[in-house]
């Protein structure tokens, strides 16, 4: 079933145009992943999902609903979580309260996340519950991020480069939890420029240049495919 379906986004800021078109879809259950170098339109393709930075052109349609030109609180209460890559905790909150402050309640008939699911994904973070979010590594930032999230009970989770600036072996955590998410059912569009994490945990990429989709298929088909990593995605 296709849970998202953008088609023809144009987005800009100010009068600097970013995305030129971008179309794609995302089935119930799968990961989606963008990417590209750095000012490809990644993160603004998430914003324009999210509302943050409204299309001036195109159409975005979640479960059948179009949400192109909705406030992002809207969107948010659809069921559309994001994680931005500068993370955004509250420094002044203890990890408990950054997760309660975004609880929301599940849909009807649906298993929630709460505080005992959320810890039972990050065990790191259930040692820590007091601890003020100013104070944490980046990795536990990064944790509490994805887990405040998931206090709203999103059905499609936005995840803005999660793997960026941490530790390899902080990666290799965060690419396993987010690998639980989807197992959980959650679908995932993931913007990433680390290529590992992205073959590892995606069912289809689409490779963003000038804001523009020039190359779409399957994980399986970029990593056979060579030229197409040296021609979109190599420094």
């Amino acid at each position: 079933m296709t849970q998202l379906e953008v088609k023809d986004i144009h987005t800009s800021y100010g009068l600097s145009q970013v995305l030129f078109g971008i179309s794609l879809d995302v089935n119930e259950g799968e990961i989606v992943s963008l990417v590209g170098r750095n000012g490809v339109g990644k993160t603004t393709t998430m914003r324009s999902i999210i509302g943050l930075t409204r299309p001036s052109k195109g159409s975005i349609m979640f479960e059948g609903q179009e949400i192109a030109g909705l406030p992002a609180h809207k969107i948010s209460r659809l069921g559309i979580g994001f994680v931005p890559e500068e993370r955004r905790i509250f420094p002044d909150l203890t990890v408990w309260e950054n997760l309660d402050i975004a609880r929301r309640p599940a849909a009807a008939g649906t298993v929630g996340w709460d505080e005992e699911r959320v810890f039972a994904l990050f065990p790191d973070l259930k040692e820590i519950p007091t601890r003020l979010g100013g104070v944490l590594s980046g990795g536990q930032q990064q944790m509490l991020t994805i887990a405040r999230s998931l206090m709203g009970n999103p059905r499609l989770l936005l995840l803005d480069e999660p793997s960026e600036g941490l530790a390899p072996k902080v990666v290799e955590n965060v690419r396993d939890q987010v690998k639980l998410l989807k197992e959980s059912g959650l679908t995932i569009i993931l913007a990433e420029q680390n290529l590992s994490f992205i073959l590892h945990l995606s069912d289809r990429v689409h490779i963003l240049e000038k804001g523009e989709v020039k190359w779409s298929g399957t994980a399986d088909d970029l990593k056979s495919d060579k030229s197409i990593i040296e021609r979109y995605l190599t420094v």
